[in-house]
């Protein structure tokens, strides 16, 4: 598999994408359940499940979920994590070929893996696996860039030692482009607040969680840490720093 193939971008970072990766706001799926009239009788397909972060929000409301995820060595995690949950199952499959029956789910849901989709062909197999009158949501954290210090210095630290920050950072859904994949089947869409609030060793699992975050080995590695420590020092308050998130949910029916 070639190092540019998405699906295993992750595979040498599972462990810290385990451990510090942020999970997602609880009032995010109350406003799924309130506005959309979604609840845990549902059959959930977490299409890029990573880990299973997302997953774990559906399992924890009641839900089954069957997560669908490439990297082995993400699903492992993910199966390790969650496995013995009875309402919990994982396959090896991807957006345009999930490997699930047709119309097998009543909610389709992605979490910070749609930028990597090809997205017609995603929105082909979302409508070929949904049963009728089922919804596609989509939903990720888009970590806050800057307005006070310490995310400024965040946000120029991975300008500088990102290997190829600028380029995921581009692929990120706008707003519009979300709204445009539904098109006419747009049910809703909102933003939460979120947050991390990390020590030292947090904050430097959450950046080696990216997939473009130099790795011990990399010439960039130790000026990198070093930055970090300094960025840490400088604008941490009892020993914590916050990182804040916008997290925003699209959701719907499948055009």
């Amino acid at each position: 598999m070639a190092a540019s193939d998405p699906t295993a971008r992750f595979s040498d970072r599972v462990g810290d994408y385990v451990r510090h990766r942020p999970d997602y706001p609880p009032a995010l799926l109350d406003w799924l359940q309130r506005e959309l009239g979604i609840t845990p009788d549902w059959a959930v397909a977490d299409v890029g499940a990573g880990t299973g972060i997302s997953s774990k929000l559906f399992l924890d409301a009641g839900y089954r979920v069957t997560a669908v995820e490439p990297n082995a060595v993400m699903r492992a995690a993910a199966v390790e994590w969650l496995g013995d949950n009875p309402r919990f199952r994982a396959v090896d499959g991807r957006a345009d070929a999930t490997d699930l029956p047709d119309a097998a789910v009543d909610l389709v849901v992605v979490a910070q893996a749609f930028h990597w989709f090809d997205p017609d062909a995603a929105r082909r197999e979302f409508r070929r696996i949904l049963r009728a009158g089922g919804l596609a949501a989509i939903f990720w954290n888009s970590r806050k860039p800057g307005g006070k210090p310490f995310l400024d210095g965040y946000e120029a630290l991975l300008q500088r030692y990102g290997t190829d920050y600028a380029m995921v950072a581009e692929r990120h859904a706008s707003d519009e482009a979300m709204r445009a994949w539904f098109g006419p089947g747009l049910r809703g869409e909102a933003h939460f607040s979120h947050r991390q609030r990390l020590d030292f060793d947090g904050l430097l699992g959450r950046l080696l969680s990216s997939s473009y975050a130099p790795r011990p080995g990399h010439p960039d590695y130790l000026p990198m840490k070093q930055a970090l420590r300094t960025l840490f020092d400088t604008w941490a308050e009892d020993g914590r720093v916050n990182l804040d998130y916008d997290t925003r949910v699209f959701a719907g029916e499948v055009p």
